[in-house]
């Protein structure tokens, strides 16, 4: 072959393969192919979420991919993962954000080309969003602020309306959190003292140590309000090893097993279930409607629930789905 004759050959093929994998990044239109990409998998929060999605995708026979970064703030870790996963052939993403910026940059090229993109469980910042031009089809979440309300109210019913409290706030930054920190704030201003309010990271040791800190530095605390379950988990041992078990009441977020269970035995006084499962079961019927063309809301609340000794036994049960009706735009899970 001459030369000439091989490089228009390569350049034919090479074509070829471009062509090939245009078509593969674009599934056929009615026909969905979710990725999906949460924060680290060492949180069983986070396990819940791609557990549910998983579910329900083998229940509609639509594939789902999960992927994670390698901890909580692991930003660069979980944009690599979305940087990689745009060029591969999914025609539906759902992100959920370490914090309000940090996958705008990886997931522009995505909303670009027409893809639809759900933000899930975390909000994004609406004004960076809109600066960036980037388009989102909906947000599926919680409502992190009746989250914090609910776990002010159980903390006055259980103080009587007085007493001093402390908070374990989640990572610098974070939306949920701070929405978490502040409707608690809100609810109890004016009956509760907040003696003192430190981030833990939503990780159990940094919880532990800083509870045990506490404690110490104000030996009058009668509750502690934890902006998730691993540190609520943190929070209730070092009260424990304090001595101070019935003393002190610890409330936290998001309705994890091992919480649940220790909500059962006491150990933990509450936490209010957040049901990730049931929002990563929203995130598959949604990328399916959207994929087909079909309108989805854009704002989509997942259930929430108390959970105290009286049904936590229920919630175990049921476990991870809700054990109460809620309302599902897409019909029930």
């Amino acid at each position: 072959m001459k030369p000439s004759t091989l490089l228009r050959s390569l350049a034919m093929a090479t074509s070829l393969v471009g062509v090939l994998a245009a078509g593969a990044a674009s599934a056929a239109p009615d026909k969905a192919n979710i990725a999906i990409v949460v924060r680290d998998f060492s949180n069983p929060y986070w396990q819940a979420l791609r557990d549910g999605a998983i579910a329900e995708g083998k229940k509609l026979g639509v594939p789902v991919t999960v992927q994670a970064g390698s901890n909580e703030t692991d930003t660069v870790g979980q944009n690599n993962k979305i940087s990689t996963m745009a060029n591969q052939p999914f025609n539906c993403y759902g992100v959920v954000p370490v914090n309000g910026t940090n996958v705008i940059t990886p997931l522009l090229p995505i909303s670009r080309r027409g893809t639809p993109i759900i933000n899930l469980d975390t909000a994004l910042d609406e004004k960076a969003v809109k600066q960036s031009g980037l388009k989102l089809a909906a947000f599926i979440g919680s409502d992190n602020r009746e989250a914090g309300r609910i776990a002010a109210r159980h903390m006055l019913d259980a103080l009587d309306g007085k007493g001093q409290v402390a908070i374990l706030e989640g990572i610098p930054g974070e939306q949920n959190g701070i929405n978490r920190e502040t409707a608690f704030r809100n609810t109890v201003k004016g009956k509760l003292d907040i003696v003192q309010a430190t981030p833990a990271d939503y990780q159990r040791n940094k919880a532990l140590t800083k509870t045990e800190a506490m404690l110490r530095a104000h030996p009058d605390i009668t509750g502690i309000f934890a902006a998730n379950d691993l540190m609520g988990l943190g929070a209730a041992r070092a009260v424990l090893n304090a001595g101070k078990k019935g003393k002190v009441t610890v409330v936290s977020v998001d309705g994890v097993t091992e919480a649940i269970k220790a909500v059962k035995n006491g150990t933990l006084d509450a936490t209010i279930s957040q049901y990730p499962y049931a929002e990563g079961q929203m995130a598959v019927q949604a990328c399916l409607k959207l994929v087909q063309g079909k309108p989805v809301p854009d704002d989509i609340t997942s259930p929430i629930k108390l959970i105290t000794s009286d049904n936590a036994a229920a919630a175990l049960k049921a476990f991870p789905k809700p054990f109460f009706d809620f309302k599902d735009p897409f019909g029930t899970p």
